[in-house]
Formats: structure tokens, sequence, C-alpha cells
């Protein structure tokens, strides 16, 4: 289970760390802290070290009720972190965190490598035409409805069942316009239940039948910390809990906010995998 990042093969059988730079004034666990470059860099080399295989940019809040912001200013702020990570790190792979195509294109020209949208192509009709052009490895996440209203009251009459059917319609349109390096992210808390989000999780190895690695990003997440009654900042251990379930139900990658102690969790579940 491989996947072609700026021509270098990435093994996902074995599995691997995504950690998290937002770049965002407003993102619900560290909004606001990487303000400038030297920011930037300490964070990502910091990630880097620790043993993070990507590194996922966003410019974009997409906490539940968060402020849109135009394309414009999504591409400002974006595109120059893109070119300092790029010029500062040379072998790193980006991957960016966007439901747009214009910056799907405009970061991917300028040395990113993978595409992550929150919409899994429903945000932006040219999204999928886009990627495929583009030829990159593409997150397809599952959400219901956007961020400004997912949250209101999300229903489901079988929820995992209604998010395979979901991913198996936008594979398939994915495999028809030629794109085959496919990920998928059930979207913990985007458009779910507490009790949504832990089915899931249970049924984290159902979803296996697609046949497309799996991203599990549950990290400092509201289904973690309103279940303890804690805040997100207090949320680490919970964190590493809900990591190792996902590792244990399949999951192929961990995106997180700490990448050292994700990569400490996938190296005990390694050490009972088959």
């Amino acid at each position: 289970m491989t996947i072609n990042c700026n021509q270098t093969l990435i093994d996902l059988s074995s599995p691997k760390v995504m950690g998290i730079l937002n770049i965002t004034p407003d993102s619900f666990f560290d909004g606001g802290k990487y303000k400038n470059e030297s920011d930037i860099l300490s964070q990502t080399e910091k990630m880097l070290q620790d043993g993070a295989t990507f590194i996922d940019v966003g410019a974009y809040s997409s906490r539940p009720g968060a402020t849109h912001i135009s394309e414009e200013e999504e591409l400002q702020r974006i595109v120059p972190v893109i070119n300092l990570l790029v010029k500062n790190f040379p072998k790193i792979v980006i991957s960016v965190d966007t439901f747009r195509s214009k910056i799907a294109k405009e970061t991917i020209n300028n040395g990113a490598a993978i595409v992550n949208d929150i919409s899994g192509g429903k945000m932006d009709e040219k999204m999928f035409e886009t990627v495929a052009n583009l030829q990159v490895p593409y997150i397809l996440m599952h959400m219901l409805g956007t961020p400004q209203n997912m949250q209101k009251n999300p229903e489901y009459n079988n929820v995992t069942k209604e998010i395979i059917s979901f991913f198996a319609e936008q594979i398939y349109k994915l495999h028809q316009l030629k794109l085959n390096d496919i990920i998928i992210d059930v979207g913990f808390g985007f458009g779910k239940t507490i009790d949504h989000n832990f089915e899931i999780l249970k049924n984290l190895s159902l979803f296996k039948s697609l046949d497309a690695p799996i991203l599990a990003g549950i990290s400092r997440k509201s289904m973690l910390y309103k279940t303890l009654d804690i805040s997100a900042q207090e949320a680490l251990n919970a964190t590493t809990s809900a990591n190792t379930i996902a590792l244990l139900n399949g999951a192929n990658i961990l995106r997180v906010h700490d990448v050292k102690e994700a990569v400490e969790a996938v190296k005990i579940v390694n050490q009972i995998s088959f």
C-alpha cells in the first residue's frame, strides 16, 4: 500500500504520522500560535525530528462555526508558508488542507505533495478534475454540511454505512478520472455527534473494504475532551488512547498535533501486528 509523493513512494503498510501545522488565527487547539517564520520553522523542524512523515498545512479554519475566509486570503496565507517550508526542508512532504481547487493547484505547483480536502469534493466542483490532472495523492474526507453548520444537528440512519456509501461513490468518480492515490478520512467531528464519532472509531476496520488507506484525525477533538469533561489542552492522553484504537482498527495515517506521542503509539502497536 504505497502513495507517490513528489516521485517518492511512501509505504503505508506500516502506519505513518502526519503533523498538523495550522497557520490560522482561530483553529480550535493551536489557532494563532504559528504567526511568524521563526515559529513556523521551529514547529515544523520539531515535528519532523519527532518522526512525522507528512506535514499538513492549513490556512482555513474548519472548526465548528469557524469564520469563512475568501480564496484570496487563503492563498495569501498559505503559499508563502509552502515556499518557506520547501526552501528550508527540501525533502519535506507537505499535505495542503484545502477544499478549493485553485489553492490545491497553486500549492502543488509550489512544492506541496498531497491535497487534503475536508469536503471530499463537495465544496468545489472542480476539485476532482484538478487533483486528477495534478496526479497527486488526495485525502477524501467525509463531512456533513459545511464547517459553519456541520454541528447544528447531524443525523444518520446508520452512520458507518452512510459514510462507506459516500466514499464508494466518490472513489468511483475519482477512478473514472484516473486518480488512484486516494486516502480516506472518516471526518471525526465533522457533522457527527460524540456517539457517532465513537461508533465510527469502533467500526473503523469496516472501512478497509474500500481498499484505500485510512487516515484518522482525532487529535485533541471535542469527542475526547467533552467525554472526559476536560479542555483540548488536557486531551493528549485521550488522544493517544483514541489513536491506539484507530491503529488497532486499521488506520494507516494518524493526523496529530503531538507527533512524538503518535509515533510512539505506532511503534507499540507495530510490536503486536501480524
